[in-house]
């Protein structure tokens, strides 16, 4: 079984910052891609940031310049580092990772999500 643990969502006030982490644990294989999605509530949830195998980064428009995604391979944790958060930022953050594991003499691709983090920008 595979697991995705977030944590530090909170209050901020608007120009303010919050780094969210989200560590992968279990019978992992590979992971070959995380990311960030958010979801506010009456609204579809809608990708944020996201890090592939290969390095490359993805960033929703509204949020290029204000946010950093990263990892750490060695404790297979990613990272979603917000500055200068709006109000409009305001919502529910979850943790997202494709990751392969092994079934018994092959592997199997699957996809994981975090319980989600609550973020709420607010004066």
């Amino acid at each position: 079984q595979v697991q995705l643990v977030e944590s530090g969502g909170g209050l901020v006030q608007p120009g303010g910052s919050l780094r969210l982490s989200c560590a992968a644990s279990g019978s992992i294989f590979s992971i070959n891609a995380m990311g960030w999605y958010r979801q506010a509530p009456g609204k579809q949830r809608d990708l944020v940031a996201a890090i592939t195998s290969g390095g490359s980064t993805n960033y929703a428009d509204s949020v290029k310049g204000r946010f950093t995604i990263s990892r750490d391979n060695a404790k297979n944790t990613v990272y979603l580092q917000m500055n200068s958060l709006k109000p409009e930022d305001t919502a529910v953050y979850y943790c997202h990772a494709d990751i392969t594991i092994v079934l018994l003499s092959t592997t199997v691709d699957a996809s994981y999500w975090g319980q989600g983090t609550q973020v709420t920008v607010s004066s």
